[in-house]
């Protein structure tokens, strides 16, 4: 178990008491949390590559970490009526599409390494900035409905550009596998 997969598993383990915190009204706490978890994607990253202490352990729990992350994030905050449920539902969506696309061309014997595109790393960039600007703004109790508006607007646009490349990824390699004899 390496250092960076350490922190990746603590980074996990943050999500119930950030959610937790989020349903017990304590913003400012799930704010601070949430931002100790995103420094931590980012330390754990670093620290695998710069110290060539990449694992495939490692190459599965970082993303689900990030998913387990936002989803949690975004499920909790949408029940509090923080940000909009349509958001929420569109992100969520996004998850539960790719996973099942996975699953499918396994279980057709045709499986499918899926490896992270440009629009996805935006995508969650984009999906963990607005998470922090809603926490924080709750948090710190400031005001900032034009930048969070901008956020969402990006997020959804982020979203859906990233579930057509999936896809789009998805049927480009089950057409090419499908059509080998």
């Amino acid at each position: 178990m390496s250092i960076p997969n350490l922190i990746t598993l603590g980074r996990i383990l943050l999500v119930p008491i950030v959610v937790w915190a989020i349903l017990g009204n304590a913003m400012f706490t799930a704010f601070v949390l949430f931002l100790v978890a995103g420094v931590s994607d980012g330390v754990d990253g670093f620290l695998a590559k710069r110290f060539n202490m990449t694992t495939e352990l490692g190459a599965y729990l970082d993303p689900l970490a990030d998913k387990a992350l936002i989803v949690s994030i975004y499920l909790t905050l949408g029940i509090n009526g923080d940000i909009p449920q349509w958001l929420v539902i569109l992100v969520v969506s996004r998850d539960i599409l790719i996973v099942g696309g996975i699953m499918l061309s396994w279980l057709m014997g045709n499986p499918l390494k899926i490896r992270p595109l440009l629009v996805s790393k935006l995508n969650t960039v984009a999906q963990i900035a607005f998470a922090c600007v809603v926490l924080g703004s709750l948090g710190l109790n400031y005001a900032v409905p034009t930048f969070k508006l901008v956020l969402m607007g990006l997020v959804a646009v982020l979203t859906l550009l990233s579930i057509a490349a999936y896809l789009a990824e998805w049927v480009r390699h089950m057409n090419s596998t499908m059509a080998r004899p």
